[in-house]
């Protein structure tokens, strides 16, 4: 079964919770809804007793019938046996209805709370952990939760209706309830020792499901790069085996489940022979009578299947239980980026420090481990330290790895550092009211994410109360010509994930949302790497406007959004090699001017090809005629 177990190992945040831990935990959920919950336990009491009124009422039928009984004296007792039934049905009518509420309300809860803690995640989080498998225990799992509670509900109503026929039988003959009630205990050992096998089989099963889940969400995410690649028939195949994990593990557990049905049935029926052997010799000695006899047999069918429901439903309360402990290790995840303090910060300068900062992406590791003789770990920035002024517009630049993004990530607090400070306006920012200062940052990425609806509405995200003519404000200052290439203007439906707009449409959007939020410190990530230079031209201006007295860095491989920069700092390794403004770098002959003339000197309106082409082939004649031997 090794097999089984490949690619459906635990995610490193989830843990294990006894079963009282996770009853009372799910407890807490229900304390809310205390009524319904003491309505739903009377109508189980009122149900349980109805259910036992009706064999007995039979049973003294029987008696009756020996004798000579009058008509009227049957005819009370079946229209008592019928008003139990009526009864018996009202009840558990009344009883599932409540419950169900009661159960609705408590996953509706759950549900709020693991999307709470979805949303309350780190990115680190979202880079480590896939999707799909997220998704699966907001929806799937907490679905499967509500199973543990409705089978809890009906335990408790076998319980108790067991509690009652123990009794009767005890009342009819204590010779045979206690051959009875000895069989009880070998059922429960039984179901209990597939307590542990049930658990395993289940969570497993979770898992493939989540694997499933997240093929499908990556597949159709990815959609147009499988085709483009026309990977169609690799992808299929890819689905074909986790589906068929998930079948095998599916199966597996199926068979633990249905397996614990024939023990159990084999159990019941021995216990049920011998009663009936020697039920049957005690009623022919004259030792009970037949109706005893007859009661004592259908309190034995009452009695077993609650036993064996118990049974049964112990096993299959362990999926509910499994579900409720994977949906609790999502809430109970322990972020990476924590706040020490909680100071407000409703409006920032701007100004950005930081001091001997140590960043790794190996989240293993603490802020202790931030030193030099750290060898062994792979840090991105290694004592980094650096003064951003406010109001500067600061352009980062370097070959990938070198950790321009990195600084973003830490500045967006998206990522928690391991060592050193942090400063914002002279103050930690670990120290700072998260909400609020990441309303004070406008983020720009390399690859805007729309979300369906309109222009406007994605336009209007950061500030929702923002009108029509604040939202037409921020668009404008991007220019006009964008807005009359959209279909119907600002109305227009960008569709899932803004697949109805170009790149450019959609970075120009992404602008102009943070344009509307008007924060303190703008940050721009790549994000006109992907523009055309005409639509260059146009966000260049309105940049120039937003940057206009806030705190501005730029991560660009475009020449016109780096030289215009108060100071450029050149990071190679995660350190600082070279800074100063685009002339005097560029003079200096350094990293930047390699970098220059790799990437942006092209971009430059004064770059001539040709004449790069006749340096190079003057140097070549140079060159040859320098080893050319001489005459004579």
């Amino acid at each position: 079964m090794g097999f089984l177990m490949d690619g459906l190992a635990a995610e490193a945040y989830d843990r294990s919770y006894s079963d009282r831990a996770l009853i009372r935990r799910i407890w807490r959920y229900f304390r809310p809804h205390s009524g319904r919950v003491a309505l739903v336990a009377l109508m189980v009491v009122l149900g349980s007793l109805v259910a036992t009124v009706i064999p007995i009422t039979i049973s003294r039928s029987i008696e009756l019938l020996t004798g000579d009984p009058a008509a009227q004296v049957l005819i009370g007792l079946a229209a008592i046996i019928a008003v139990m039934g009526a009864l018996g049905w009202f009840f558990n009518f009344v009883r599932q209805t409540f419950s169900a509420r009661a159960v609705g309300d408590v996953v509706l809860a759950l549900r709020e709370d693991a999307y709470r803690a979805v949303l309350q995640r780190d990115m680190s989080f979202y880079d480590q952990y896939a999707s799909g498998r997220i998704v699966s225990r907001v929806t799937s799992d907490t679905q499967d939760f509500a199973t543990v509670v409705t089978l809890t509900i009906d335990l408790l109503s076998q319980l108790l209706l067991v509690v009652i026929i123990a009794v009767v039988m005890v009342t009819i003959n204590w010779q045979l309830a206690l051959i009875t009630l000895a069989t009880g205990p070998i059922v429960i050992a039984a179901a209990l020792t597939f307590r542990h096998v049930a658990r395993l089989t289940t969570r497993q099963a979770q898992r493939a499901l989540a694997n499933v889940n997240a093929s499908i969400q990556e597949t159709v995410s990815g959609i147009a790069v499988a085709k483009s690649f026309r990977q169609e028939a690799a992808i299929y195949q890819q689905f074909r085996q986790t589906n068929e994990l998930a079948f095998q593990v599916r199966l597996r557990q199926g068979l633990v489940f249905s397996s614990i049905f024939p023990i159990l049935n084999l159990l019941s029926g021995i216990a049920i022979a011998t009663i009936i052997y020697f039920g049957g010799r005690l009623a022919l000695g004259g030792s009970v009578s037949v109706g005893e006899w007859y009661l004592f047999v259908q309190s034995l069918a009452i009695y077993f299947f609650p036993l064996t429901s118990i049974a049964s439903f112990w096993s299959q309360f362990q999926q509910g239980l499994s579900a409720s402990e994977r949906v609790f290790a999502l809430i109970d995840a322990e972020p990476k980026v924590v706040q020490i303090g909680n100071e407000p910060a409703p409006h920032l300068i701007g100004r950005i420090e930081f001091r001997d900062v140590w960043f790794t992406y190996d989240t293993g590791q603490d802020r202790t481990a931030g030193s030099p003789s750290s060898a062994s770990v792979q840090w991105v920035l290694p004592g980094f330290s650096l003064v951003i002024p406010a109001g500067q517009k600061l352009a980062v630049v370097g070959h990938t790895g070198a950790g321009k993004s990195s600084l973003i990530k830490l500045i967006t607090r998206f990522y928690e550092f391991q060592a050193g400070q942090l400063l914002i306006d002279g103050r930690d920012i670990r120290a700072l009211d998260l909400a609020q200062y990441r309303r004070q940052i406008g983020l720009v990425p390399q690859s805007p994410f729309l979300f369906s609806g309109t222009v406007a509405d994605n336009i209007r995200y950061g500030r929702p109360e923002a009108t029509m003519a604040d939202v037409e404000t921020a668009a404008r200052r991007l220019g006009s010509e964008w807005i009359a290439d959209l279909p119907h203007g600002l109305e227009t439906d960008v569709g899932e994930r803004g697949a109805r707009l170009s790149l450019g449409q959609r970075q120009l959007v992404a602008l102009a949302r943070v344009l509307l939020q008007n924060p303190s410190i703008f940050i721009l990530d790549e994000a006109t790497a992907s523009i055309d230079p005409f639509t260059e031209t146009q966000v260049q201006e309105g940049l120039d406007v937003v940057m206009q007295g806030r705190t501005s860095i730029i991560i660009a491989h475009r020449l016109s959004t780096v030289r215009t920069a108060d100071r450029i700092i050149v990071l190679k390794q995660g350190r600082i090699i070279e800074e100063g403004n685009h002339d005097d770098l560029l003079a200096s002959g350094g990293h930047y001017a390699e970098l220059y003339n790799t990437y942006f000197r092209h971009q430059s309106l004064d770059y001539k090809p040709w004449e790069e082409e006749s340096r190079e082939l003057s140097a070549k004649n140079l060159g040859s005629q320098a080893f050319r031997p001489h005459a004579g």
